[in-house]
């Protein structure tokens, strides 16, 4: 999987002036950055340009940007992270550049010395202009941007995985114009560990594919139930398989225009799939205690919520041999605490699981998001992927376009 590109070790970056496309799509509130792990990831890369006298620019981008308001209330500037930077790089010159006119930015990248750090702002502010029109320049990787930025220096490493299913000119629009790139070494990293449990999985191979929607999952499940000896699914999806099979699922999330869809899925996986057998219910969509219901029973005016604690036994059994577990999408409202339980306890049994040799790949986005916060941390798993939409494209067997364009070894 994308072996033959090239990373940081193959590319001569000694003295060059180097830009860098990063994930620094980070929450921040009031100004403090509430979870820096994104940044943190991209230590390695940063510090191993630096040791190697480059000059960097630094690319990312920060939330949507979908009105000219959002460039003016800066809550979506770069410039906590070039503090949060500076921070973590004490001993390094940072700067941070607010401008968006090429010439400026032209003129501190030419006085920027080696072992130097620039930042630019917002790669997505470019999406929108002074006139408040909507451009995408960004977004739909606008050529006359990607060959800005381009020229800015002499190589382009991209270690930007949350981005990588996207074409962007920050992108596959450096990487196709530039002469030399690269991916670093969390897009380096992120690739291998994926790519051992889609391309070469140990078996039991199992999946658990949970979130809201069949529409979201589709390319997903049509993947893995070829490649996966059991497909366990849970969450909101789950009730379109349900009330594709006949189930009442009350008032419960359904995609009434997937249930075709879920038919021809649950005929093809018979033997594979795996769904939930009773929820833990409430008559609205609030925090507050439920009920536990068999499916079979019916919901009748309620929605399910949870998985019950049926369900947690009967996904429990199928995983209880498995020696490949890919997850993505949480069990349950997480961020409810009383509807959290069903994600926490199939956490706790991958986290077991991976004690006793099993190859576990949390794959990134709400998932991986609801097991830190409920407790978890990296090393109860084999690998937590940072990148939701990236991972997930990789587990349907999608190409990522962010790195097509990268140089080949």
């Amino acid at each position: 999987m994308y072996e033959n590109k090239k990373t940081l070790k193959d590319v001569d970056i000694d003295n060059k002036k180097v830009i860098v496309r990063l994930d620094f799509n980070v929450p921040i509130k009031d100004g403090v950055i509430v979870d820096a792990k994104r940044i943190n990831a991209a230590i390695p890369t940063i510090q191993y340009l630096l040791d190697h006298n480059a000059s960097i620019i630094l690319l990312s981008h920060l939330g949507r940007i979908k009105t000219y308001d959002d460039i003016v209330s800066q809550k979506k500037s770069l410039l906590p992270i070039a503090k949060k930077i500076q921070e973590i790089f004490k001993s390094y010159n940072i700067k941070f550049i607010e401008s968006l006119d090429f010439d400026e930015i032209k003129r501190n990248v030419d006085n920027l010395k080696n072992k130097e750090i620039l930042l630019l702002q917002n790669t997505r502010y470019y999406d929108v202009n002074d006139n408040n029109e909507i451009i995408k320049w960004e977004s739909k990787n606008n050529d006359k941007l990607a060959k800005f930025w381009a020229s800015l220096a002499d190589v382009f490493v991209n270690d930007a995985f949350g981005t990588a299913h996207r074409s962007h000119a920050s992108n596959a629009g450096i990487a196709k114009y530039i002469n030399e790139s690269c991916i670093g070494f969390l897009m380096e990293k992120e690739l291998y560990f994926i790519s051992k449990a889609i391309d070469n999985p140990r078996h039991p191979y199992i999946a658990i594919l949970g979130g809201a929607k069949i529409s979201d999952k589709l390319k997903v499940i049509n993947n893995l139930i070829n490649k996966c000896d059991k497909v366990i699914i849970c969450g909101g999806m789950a009730y379109t398989f349900l009330a594709a099979q006949g189930y009442d699922i009350g008032t419960s999330i359904c995609e009434n225009e997937m249930l075709d869809t879920a038919k021809e899925i649950l005929v093809r996986g018979k033997d594979k799939i795996i769904l939930t057998c009773d929820c833990i219910c409430n008559e609205e969509f609030i925090d507050t205690p439920g009920k536990q219901i068999d499916i079979e029973n019916g919901l009748g005016n309620l929605q399910g919520l949870d998985i019950g604690s049926k369900t947690i036994s009967l996904f429990n059994n199928a995983l209880n041999n498995a020696k490949t577990v890919v997850w993505n999408g949480p069990c349950g409202v997480c961020e409810f605490k009383n509807y959290q339980n069903g994600t926490y306890s199939i956490a706790n049994t991958l986290k077991n699981l991976t004690k006793n040799n099993c190859y576990t790949l949390i794959g990134g986005g709400d998932s991986a998001s609801a097991i830190i916060n409920l407790g978890f941390n990296e090393n109860d798993f084999s690998f937590i992927s940072t990148g939701g939409g990236a991972s997930l494209a990789l587990i349907e067997g999608s190409p990522l376009i962010g790195i097509e364009e990268i140089k080949t070894r």
